[in-house]
């Protein structure tokens, strides 16, 4: 028996004098699915039979099947944590700084020093950062944050479905987002994705739990959700805003007039939440606080609608590693409205994207004839429009592009599957109905099928399961208001099964492989390559370190976690050596070397042997930098092995103009920074800026020209307190 209730039945309020229909029409909803409130003696039920039983008209096994899912999803997630070490050294570097100073806390600085910020704000720092400032500097301290977000975001998911459908909708809707491989990749990864995918999944609830009853504080909370997302990850988080407000302008069961002022009130709660950072950070004298990482003039402001915001868009980031996708090919992949599908991203978000979209246009078709205040379309729009609006940005944006970004597409396409597969499965005595539940599993199916034939040497005989599973559970849903119901549900559940068996896979596969560096991606090797062999970012020749960032799901991980950081860095619970070289890259384990060929080092850190490590820390505490190093990864390896702060000059691309050269020189003659670290690439081993006249290039060679170098195995250092006679 299905739980979904006509919205009009729930919208009903009291007639006004003349039983008008305005009157009833701006009366309070009842709360969706809500228990009854217990009556006049009757006790109310403990605590512990709310949580395990839910609400009395659920059946028995959907508290408990929502608990387990929410278990389940915790366990693997937790499997295996520890194999990724400290996983983007980046972040850790900059969680590490937080755990010693607050001030490096507030800021987001890559050491506790504070030289130079993240090149994000700091929200998704700082779970991290206390985590560890309790725990002790670890993977699991670092990582299970990330995880617990994850969970979050599945339970997140679930509610908002459940409320308007049966609890298998919200069951179905929690397994896909759980089973997204990308979701799997970066709930265990401690990149800002997690957190900006929890608040946005969040927002979403929230908004439809407004558009049930018009109540302003669910409006508010939403404000308060994306204003905080906007600190993990900038104007990402806005993405959604217009879906969002135009379906509450449209949809809400309140007047007009009202409806705009809750919005008002929204936005003033996304400023207040999201700018008071901003304003301190501006306010504050930029002498007395770290330099704001990825900005060309030391302004949160212009990194914001610069290199992170519309930069992103265009492909113009100034000091950035390179963009230009334009309207076809660029260092960052091929733009067009196939991207979320083609080799590079397909295997980390599509497997049930094409079901998604014929589900979203059949639940807006079902509900079409709803009045205005349908909470039910509501919920399709807000979900759905959020998808549709953040595919459409992916898809065209030119400038910088990883494949993880699309963990945001996760959430709400969990939700409109699992709400269209529930309002479908409520009308499928009606043939339209079931003809499109059958089309929905047969796009699964066959998407899923040419998904897993892209890896053919990966469970080869899987994509034979998925496809005639599918066929097979279509062919039953073809007649499911026809069938018995044990035999519709038993078409339905081989449906379900044959969709999930492919990203299962992937999400296994990724849940047990190692992950490091800055452009993780999910699935096995091979999965997801990346600019079908061009130069640069991408390209098998020259790309970063594992052969080009699409090939760092496996081998290029895998390598890095045997050889990156092994003794120095301590990647907690791996074993030191035993990695496989990434494509492209060096397994060496000299002195500190950068983790790959090319560019390797500023995106998956440095070797940092014992050796290294015991250089610089000598006498690191007379010194308030114990090194220096261009670009953020290298300094960050560093920084994780030794435990004391390393400066990242030019932040993470090397081309930020932190510090000056003649910043540079002063630290030196005051004595602050005791080692300089040589990439051993020339012109200090920054992108673009590592040579020519760039600021990092400029420091390099008065270091080469003024102080004694020293060499420990194969890596090259440079002792700052001892110049040259020449």
């Amino acid at each position: 028996m299905t739980t979904h209730l006509d919205d009009t039945a729930r919208t009903a309020g009291p007639a006004g004098p003349a039983g008008t229909a305005d009157t009833a029409a701006w009366s309070p909803p009842q709360e969706p699915d809500a228990a009854p409130a217990p009556g006049p003696g009757e006790p109310k039920r403990p605590l512990a039979a709310r949580i395990w039983r839910g609400r009395p008209e659920d059946p028995r096994w959907a508290r408990p099947a929502f608990l387990g899912l929410l278990l389940a999803t915790c366990v693997l997630y937790l499997y295996n944590l520890s194999a990724s070490g400290y996983a983007n050294s980046f972040y850790s570097a900059a969680v590490q700084a937080g755990s010693q100073s607050w001030k490096a806390f507030f800021f987001g600085s890559l050491d506790s020093a504070n030289a130079i910020t993240v090149d994000k704000p700091p929200a998704a720092l700082w779970p991290m950062a206390l985590s560890v400032k309790v725990f002790g500097l670890n993977s699991w301290a670092i990582l299970v944050p990330e995880v617990l977000m994850g969970v979050g975001s599945v339970a997140a998911v679930y509610a908002s479905v459940r409320r308007r459908f049966s609890p298998a909708s919200g069951l179905i809707a929690g397994a896909v987002l759980a089973l997204t491989p990308v979701a799997a990749l970066m709930f265990r990864f401690n990149n800002p994705d997690a957190m900006l995918a929890l608040l946005m999944t969040v927002a979403c609830y929230l908004v439809v739990r407004a558009l049930e009853d018009g109540r302003t504080k669910w409006l508010v909370w939403a404000g308060v959700a994306i204003g905080v997302a906007f600190l993990a990850k900038t104007l990402q988080a806005f993405l959604i805003l217009p879906p969002l407000a135009i379906v509450y302008a449209v949809c809400a069961p309140v007047p007009l007039r009202k409806r705009f002022s809750q919005l008002a009130l929204a936005t003033a709660a996304l400023v207040v939440s999201g700018g008071w950072w901003v304003a301190v950070v501006e306010l504050w004298p930029a002498s007395s606080r770290p330099y704001i990482g990825g900005s060309q003039n030391n302004s949160f402001l212009e990194l914001t609608f610069g290199y992170n915001g519309l930069g992103r868009l265009n492909g113009e980031e100034t000091g950035s590693v390179g963009g230009g996708g334009g309207g076809g090919t660029g260092q960052w992949g091929e733009t067009g409205w196939d991207r979320m599908f083609n080799s590079e991203i397909g295997a980390q978000i599509s497997w049930l994207l094409p079901a998604a979209l014929i589900l979203l246009a059949a639940g807006l078709v079902a509900t079409r004839r709803r009045k205005r205040t349908s909470v039910t379309r509501g919920a399709f729009l807000v979900w759905g429009g959020s998808l549709l609006i953040t595919t459409v940005v992916f898809s065209f944006m030119a400038g910088i592009f990883h494949q993880y970004y699309t963990i945001a597409l996760a959430p709400y396409m969990a939700a409109v599957i699992g709400m269209g597969t529930g309002i479908l499965w409520e009308k499928r005595s009606g043939i339209w109905a079931s003809l499109t539940l059958a089309a929905a599993s047969v796009a699964a199916a066959a998407w899923g099928y040419v998904l897993l034939n892209r890896t053919p040497d990966h469970l080869p005989w899987l994509k034979w399961l998925v496809l005639v599973g599918g066929l097979a559970g279509a062919l039953g849903l073809v007649f499911a208001g026809r069938l018995p119901r044990r035999l519709a549900l038993a078409a339905a559940a081989v449906s379900v099964l044959a969709a999930l068996a492919g990203p299962t896979a992937y999400t296994l596969s990724t849940v047990d492989s190692a992950h490091t560096g800055s452009i993780p991606t999910a699935g096995p090797a091979g999965a997801s390559m990346m600019g079908g062999g061009r130069g640069g970012p991408g390209g098998g020749d020259g790309g970063f370190g594992g052969g080009g960032p699409g090939r760092q799901g496996q081998q290029g991980q895998q390598g890095q976690q045997g050889q990156g950081q092994q003794n120095g860095g301590g990647l907690p619970g791996g074993t030191p050596g035993q990695g496989r070289t990434a494509p492209g890259g060096q397994a060496n384990g000299d002195g500190g070397r950068m983790g790959g060929g090319g560019a390797g080092g500023l995106i998956n850190g440095a070797t940092v042997t014992d050796e290294a490590k015991k250089l610089l820390g000598a006498d690191s505490e007379n010194y308030t930098w114990a090194g220096a190093a261009i670009g953020s990864q290298n300094a960050a390896s560093y920084q994780l092995a030794t435990g004391d702060p390393v400066m990242a000059i030019g932040g993470f691309n090397g081309t930020d103009p932190s510090p000056t050269l003649a910043q540079f020189k002063q630290y030196v003659a005051d004595g602050r920074i005791h080692y300089f670290i040589s990439s051993g690439s020339g012109g200090g081993g920054a992108m673009g800026g590592g040579s020519g006249d760039g600021t990092s290039a400029q420091i390099t060679e008065w270091i080469e020209a003024n102080f004694k170098q020293v060499t420990v195995g194969s890596a090259t250092f440079y002792d700052l307190t001892q110049e040259t006679t020449g």
